[in-house]
């Protein structure tokens, strides 16, 4: 696919490798970065990501990371102080990518000098780390199950649903919505969907895409 995204990863442990794994799913090219031999073994045995064993630190290996065609670098690994270091040198050789640091603490809009986006370890998921690098306008509030995604979806301007009350649409089978994004009010069928707004959706993998269909276009 040669328009497919891609995405480098710093850091092979849990949470990196469960985030490769899903953006992987998702359809991204994944470079991953890890400085243990080791672990660089054990991931790349995992065949979602093109592993280079290195200090994510250093230039060379960000260098052959191919920074200039990536579109995002998230830096997982454990150590808060080297994430940020990642990504400053990442921002220096590629000025336009977007940079994600796991922090160890601190606030939201701290770090944002150094990295585009943060995240706390009280908050991180693969499934968060992905929402966050690939830019999707739906996030993933419970997932990796089998029976349930729990999700908050914006309404795009031209969806089916765009203006359209609950009672005035057809949701498949299998699909509801629970609430508007702040969990203010549950849904009730005289709530509009509203174009640029969120909603938090509950589906069944078995009608995912269709849900998604009608709320994006």
């Amino acid at each position: 696919m040669p328009n497919t995204k891609r995405i480098v990863i710093a850091g092979g442990g849990r949470i990196g490798l469960r985030t490769a794994r899903e953006l992987a799913d998702r359809g991204y090219e994944i470079v991953l970065i890890e400085k243990e031999q080791a672990r660089s073994k054990e991931v790349a045995d995992e065949y979602v990501a093109i592993v280079l064993q290195g200090d994510a630190t250093a230039p060379s290996i960000l260098e052959q990371a191919d920074l200039q065609r990536a579109d995002a670098v998230a830096a997982l690994t454990d150590e808060p102080g080297t994430n940020l270091a990642i990504c400053m040198e990442a921002k220096r050789i590629a000025p336009g990518i977007r940079t994600l640091a796991r922090t160890g603490t601190g606030t939201e809009d701290e770090y944002d000098e150094i990295a585009d986006a943060t995240i706390l370890p009280q908050e991180l998921s693969a499934n968060t780390a992905a929402d966050i690098l690939s830019g999707d306008e739906v996030r993933t509030i419970i997932g990796t199950h089998h029976d349930l995604e729990i999700l908050e979806i914006k309404v795009a301007e031209d969806a089916p649903v765009a203006g359209h009350t609950l009672s005035g649409i057809n949701l498949p089978k299998g699909s509801l919505v629970i609430s508007d994004r702040n969990r203010t009010q549950i849904a009730r069928a005289d709530m509009e969907l509203e174009p640029g707004e969120y909603y938090i959706v509950g589906v069944e993998p078995s009608v995912l895409d269709e849900v998604l269909s009608l709320f994006r276009g």
